[in-house]
């Protein structure tokens, strides 16, 4: 008998160390209420709360108002009403129970009731800036007690990020379905000034209404640069105004599936109106093919086994860098951001090895390598762009192959041991962006945010002045196997995490409290209109 009950024990174990697991019901992640995503600098909660109701709440500008502020004040009213919205649409299908519906009733005599919040006073300490640019101020203070809140900033970018950690901060009451705000006060800033997202347009197109949504996503996240990479091999979407035959013969559709002029305005206010940079890549000399569709004299045919086909851009050709010349005049006129991202990387030598005439260039001038060969492109390129008074980033492999960056050119830290490689740019006094441990593209599991979580800039061995020359990073969303079908769910909310390590401070370490908080944030973006995908596994939003 008790052989008997020791070997079904030791069955029951097996079984279940194989097949079987104990959990317990409902979500695997409780959700916090009325938590900021990023964390901020400083919180500190009082005891109290107020009501919102939303067709009653107003901002009220108390110095400076701009159109920027005021454009502000409509979209993040139009928040709380969808917030609001929600919670109708939820009673609707599920109606609150007598209990809920007395309790309801018993907030207005709650000792914690701090009254209706009707009135937030906006106090902007200067004037309007125009455009967001790399080191703004994104600074502000919030203050919520007494049924009045005030969001205080020195810049409009940081009444900006106010505003949307104002509108993080109410929540639905489930016991009542009340809109709630804790009282509270917070202090806070960015630990990064460039915290980006790249979305890449060539693999697959995606229309302007998904990347405005985008835009909506990363100033829900706090993120402030959107590094377009509009063109590459597979396609040259942008609509030049110089060269209209690039997009017109190398586009998906020449009519369907192009960025024109106006398009590309749009995106760019947009983005201004959420105090988002628009950080334009044209990649050279790679990742040029579309552009041979209509311009085959600038790339290099290949011989040999690649008979027939085209490499990089040719840099043995004037030719070759009067036309980048005539196209990068035209870029700094329609973006109006300091920086250009001008690529640089994964460009293969085997076309440029398979062909006499660079061969022979190489031979006459005296240039005994591939890279070197690549390095005196490059070179020119930004010497070019220096020339019209704006900045390049470029990949990390024009570092590597010893181009001679001017002063304040940025690199671009994409693959490869990214603390060796952060620690030898910063300490030839070049700054820094980091991407190679936020790929959106590589996935995992469905909560694959923690290994993005678990990245920081500042993890290298340097001095104080060289972690200064980190500017920030960005996570990165090539699209071969993402499209407007798709391309939202990937990114969000997966890009919080890199969002909160590039915005609040470096010991915020805590995943499983950041993880309670990404699952109410999710549902806070799913509610606004983003299709974020679940976080941490099984769970619900109302």
């Amino acid at each position: 008998m008790k052989l008997s009950r020791i070997l079904t024990i030791f069955i029951v174990l097996v079984v279940k160390s194989v097949f079987g697991y104990i959990v317990d019901p409902g979500p695997v992640v409780k959700a916090t209420k009325g938590e900021i995503w990023p964390k901020p600098t400083t919180q500190v909660y009082g005891n109290t709360y107020s009501v919102i109701r939303p067709n009653n709440i107003k901002f009220q500008a108390v110095n400076t108002s701009c159109d920027l502020l005021e454009k502000a004040f409509d979209r993040y009213h139009k928040i709380i009403n969808i917030t609001a919205n929600s919670q109708r649409r939820r009673l609707h299908t599920y109606p609150m129970s007598e209990n809920a519906t007395r309790h309801t009733k018993r907030y207005r005599t709650d000792p914690a009731f701090d009254g209706y919040l009707e009135i937030v006073d906006v106090n902007l300490k200067s004037a309007c800036d125009h455009l967001p640019y790399l080191g703004m101020d994104e600074a502000y203070d919030l203050e919520v007690r007494e049924g009045r809140a005030e969001i205080t900033s020195y810049s409009v970018w940081g009444i900006l990020r106010g505003l949307e950690s104002f509108t993080q901060a109410i929540f639905i009451q489930p016991e009542s379905g009340i809109l709630r705000i804790n009282s509270t006060m917070i202090y806070d800033r960015p630990r990064f000034s460039h915290r980006g997202l790249l979305v890449d347009t060539s693999r697959h197109f995606i229309s302007v209404c998904k990347l405005i949504k985008i835009l909506d996503g990363m100033a829900f996240n706090k993120l402030n640069v959107f590094h377009w990479h509009i063109v590459d091999d597979h396609s040259f979407p942008y609509q030049s105004i110089t060269f209209p035959e690039l997009s017109e013969k190398g586009a998906f559709h020449p009519e369907g599936m192009i960025y024109s002029q106006e398009d590309v305005q749009r995106i760019i206010e947009e983005a201004r109106l959420r105090g988002i940079r628009v950080l334009v890549e044209f990649d050279t000399p790679g990742h040029t093919r579309s552009w041979g569709n209509s311009h085959p004299e600038i790339l290099t045919p290949c011989y040999g086994s690649y008979e027939g086909k085209y490499g990089p851009l040719d840099p043995t050709k004037d030719t070759t860098y009067e036309f980048l010349r005539q196209l990068f005049r035209e870029i700094v006129n329609v973006f109006p951001e300091q920086y250009i991202h001008l690529g640089g990387d994964e460009v293969g030598f085997e076309c440029w090895e398979s062909n006499p005439d660079i061969r022979e260039y190489m031979k006459v001038n005296r240039i005994f390598t591939f890279e070197a060969l690549e390095e005196k492109f490059i070179q020119k390129i930004v010497d070019d762009v220096q020339l019209l008074n704006h900045s390049s980033i470029v990949w990390q492999e024009v570092f590597s192959n010893g181009v001679k960056l001017p002063k304040g050119t940025v690199v671009h830290v994409w693959t490869g041991n990214r603390q060796l490689l952060l620690n030898s740019i910063t300490s030839k006094g070049l700054p820094a962006l980091l991407s190679s441990c936020w790929y959106l593209d590589h996935l995992s599991t469905g909560g694959d945010w923690r290994k993005y979580y678990n990245c920081d800039p500042h993890d290298f061995n340097g001095s104080d002045e060289q972690k200064r020359l980190v500017y920030g990073g960005e996570a990165c969303m090539w699209a071969e196997v993402v499209d407007d079908h798709n391309i939202l769910s990937r990114i969000f909310p997966r890009v919080s995490a890199t969002a909160e390590k590039l915005w609040s401070q470096q010991d915020v370490t805590d995943i499983d409290e950041a993880a309670r908080r990404l699952e109410e944030h999710t549902c806070r973006m799913i509610i606004r209109g983003i299709p974020a995908q679940p976080p941490n596994g099984p769970g619900f939003c109302l």
